[in-house]
């Protein structure tokens, strides 16, 4: 208890999954939490729940972005941590998902088989400028933007923490998904620029990269594609919303004050080489 007695933490896309779960956690600890979600509703909705304030806007809107850190200014006049988490999956239908099962229990097959491998999944050629903007803009430029206000809080306070979300598929890389990997490995690559830019103001910038965690951004990986996963994963799970709040809280407390450019990975073992 009391980890984080005293502090003004932001949370960006904040409502639910591990957003939620990190500011319940952060409240617990005894930090004040500014719910961010793009969803003004969800956010209040959040906010009430954990006793903390709301602040809706769209990460990747750079003037929305803009207006909530001002209000964040004008109301607490400080802010001691933000944490970069709001992001989106690739957008699937339902058909095409079923399609991209289909196509992945057969190509494995011809694998196991012994070849030849004549089915592939063809994202990168089929990706549209449009799926791609949209998802960069969301992860990428939204830490960015979120970041840079924060900092025009932070710089003159010369102290703050600056936790940036990434994924397990920004170190590893995952087939099917190169924006998102893109996207993902490009805010580890902004974390550690950050870290050495910031840390004679005494503001600390590390990163979380998560495997595989239970919340509904996963809900979607069934079947085949799930059971591979586990098996891939030497503690044989997916993990829990808490595997990862519980390392924000870490990198938000002075615990780990000699922390900075660091990425911690909770992902069951599934990839070894952080």
């Amino acid at each position: 208890m009391d980890r984080l007695k005293g502090k003004l933490a932001m949370i960006t896309g904040a409502a639910s999954g591990l957003g939620l779960a990190t500011a319940r956690r952060f409240t617990e600890e005894g930090a004040t939490v500014i719910i961010n979600d793009v969803s003004s509703a969800a956010a209040e909705a959040a906010a009430a729940q954990l006793g903390g304030h709301a602040v809706a806007f769209d990460v990747s809107d750079s003037a929305a972005v803009t207006a909530g850190f001002k209000e964040v200014a004008a109301t607490f006049g400080r802010l001691d941590v933000l944490v970069n988490n709001a992001g989106i999956a690739p957008p699937m239908t339902e058909d095409e998902r079923a399609e991209r099962t289909a196509i992945t229990t057969e190509m494995v097959g011809q694998i196991q088989a012994g070849g030849p491998v004549t089915t592939f999944l063809d994202t990168t050629v089929n990706l549209s400028d449009g799926e791609w903007r949209q998802m960069l803009s969301i992860h990428l430029d939204g830490t960015f933007y979120c970041t840079r206000e924060a900092l025009k809080i932070m710089n003159p306070q010369l102290a703050g923490s600056i936790i940036n979300l990434g994924s397990i598929m920004g170190t590893a890389g995952g087939a099917g998904a190169p924006h998102y990997c893109a996207a993902k490995a490009g805010i580890l690559g902004l974390t550690r620029s950050l870290a050495r830019e910031l840390v004679l103001r005494n503001i600390r910038v590390n990163a979380i990269a998560p495997g595989f965690i239970e919340t509904p951004m996963t809900d979607s990986i069934m079947g085949m594609q799930r059971d591979m996963i586990i098996e891939s994963t030497p503690m044989r799970r997916f993990g829990e919303p808490d595997d990862i709040a519980w390392a924000a809280v870490y990198l938000a407390s002075d615990e780990s004050k000699f922390m900075t450019g660091q990425v911690l990975s909770p992902n069951g073992g599934y990839h070894m080489s952080q």
